[in-house]
C-alpha cells in the first residue's frame, strides 16, 4: 500500500470479488482514482461556466485525461495479473481477444 492511501484501501469493495470468479487488487484504488478524477472534472466545468481563462482550462482538461489514462493502466494492470493470467490457465482464449479490442480502443 501506498502511503498515500488510507487503510481503508485495504478492505474488500463489493466488487472486488467479480462475478467472473476471481479478486481485483486495485479496486479501491480505482475507485478513489475516478472519484478524483470527476471532482476535477467538475471543477473544469466550473471554470468555464465562470469564464475562465482557456489556456488555464485547457491545461486543467490535460491534467484530467491524464488521471484518467493513469487509472486505465492500473485497471490494465489488474486485468492482466488477475483475468488473464486465469484466462491463460484455463486456456481460454476470448478474455485475451478482448483484451486487444479494448486497448485498441484505449490508446485512441
Amino acid at each position: 500500500m501506498h502511503e498515500h492511501e488510507s487503510s481503508a484501501a485495504s478492505e474488500a469493495l463489493p466488487s472486488e470479488t467479480a462475478p467472473h470468479g476471481h479478486s481485483h487488487a486495485h479496486t479501491r484504488a480505482v475507485v478513489n482514482r475516478l472519484s478524483r478524477a470527476i471532482g476535477h472534472l467538475e471543477a473544469v466545468r466550473r471554470m468555464v461556466e465562470n469564464g475562465q481563462d482557456c489556456a488555464e482550462v485547457l491545461i486543467q482538461l490535460a491534467a484530467v485525461r491524464s488521471a484518467l489514462t493513469s487509472t486505465g493502466k492500473l485497471i490494465l494492470q489488474d486485468h492482466l495479473e488477475h483475468c488473464i493470467v486465469d484466462a491463460i490457465e484455463q486456456g481460454d482464449r476470448e478474455p485475451v481477444d478482448q483484451l486487444m479490442k479494448a486497448i485498441e480502443q484505449f490508446v485512441k
